[in-house]
């Protein structure tokens, strides 16, 4: 999690920012979204292959291991296959979909922002965690 600090000049300044992260984030969405849909496809002809494979050669289908090593906080997966990409970009847009509720709530919440309008001598401080605004300091410059 990145906590930063942004300053801004008005209020709607901070509601473009808000407006401008959630298009974006459901710009990644989407692209990801075609991707699960690629690698899903990709996925389950691979799962048929396999087992028509395993079938004629009459060996029961090993459950799916991953054959995951991990480095220190890392894991590593050894010949991966559509199933492994399959499960991160499912991961990757599970995160993406809960990022893009928590800017639209947070969004949601700064619609006074849009009744402020420009104030003369008023900096907004904006505490931000992983681009969603969490505190607003109103700062008299």
């Amino acid at each position: 999690m990145v906590v930063e600090i942004k300053e801004y000049e008005s209020a709607i300044e901070i509601a473009k920012a808000m407006d401008n992260e959630i298009t974006r984030t459901k710009s990644v969405l989407g692209d990801y979204l075609r991707r699960l849909d690629d690698i899903r496809n990709l996925a389950e002809r691979s799962k048929k292959i396999r087992e028509v494979v395993f079938k004629l050669a009459g060996k029961k289908a090993a459950q799916n291991t991953l054959g995951e090593i991990t480095v220190g906080d890392l894991s590593v997966v050894l010949d991966a296959n559509p199933f492994h990409e399959l499960t991160a970009i499912e991961e990757v847009v599970r995160s993406q979909q809960d990022r893009l509720l928590v800017l639209q709530k947070a969004r949601e919440a700064l619609n006074w922002v849009d009744q402020i309008g420009d104030t003369e001598g008023l900096k907004y401080l904006v505490l931000a965690s992983d681009g969603v605004p969490e505190r607003i300091l109103l700062k008299i410059s």
